[in-house]
């Protein structure tokens, strides 16, 4: 953590790219889930902990994606993830994709808290509310 931003170092491998070395636009989505889990485990969770003692899950509600530039093969990423929002049964998060100081791609998600039962919205857990909003930031930067 650095302040209220979650820094996530990745490598890009060939796996994460199509035929020419540039990174699949999907795999900027799978990024931001590494980082949002790596998040969640450094502030004391794991989604299989919180499914099993609160019965919920995070599912992803909306995002957009905002493509600035391309990733490569083997470039040396970090996602930064600030927390934005948070409501009664929601998060949102803004994710960077940068490369050092560049932003690749700028993504704005937002997640849902639900039951794993009724697979309806449900709030967030009190203990997950409480960690979540000492993270919360609302400056823009």
């Amino acid at each position: 953590m650095d302040g209220n931003r979650h820094i996530f170092p990745l490598m890009v491998f060939y796996e994460d790219t199509d035929a020419g070395g540039i990174v699949y636009h999907a795999q900027y989505l799978a990024f931001a889930e590494r980082a949002r889990s790596a998040m969640l485990n450094l502030l004391g969770f794991t989604n299989r902990s919180v499914a099993e003692r609160h019965k919920v899950a995070i599912a992803v509600r909306h995002c957009t994606l905002d493509f600035r530039r391309a990733a490569l093969l083997e470039d040396r990423l970090t996602v930064q993830s600030r927390l934005i929002k948070l409501g009664g049964a929601s998060l949102g998060f803004e994710q960077k994709v940068m490369r050092n100081d560049e932003e690749l791609v700028v993504i704005e998600i937002y997640l849902a808290c639900m039951s794993l039962q009724e697979l309806r919205a449900q709030r967030l857990p009190d203990d997950l509310r409480t960690v979540f909003s000492n993270y919360l930031d609302v400056n823009e930067d």
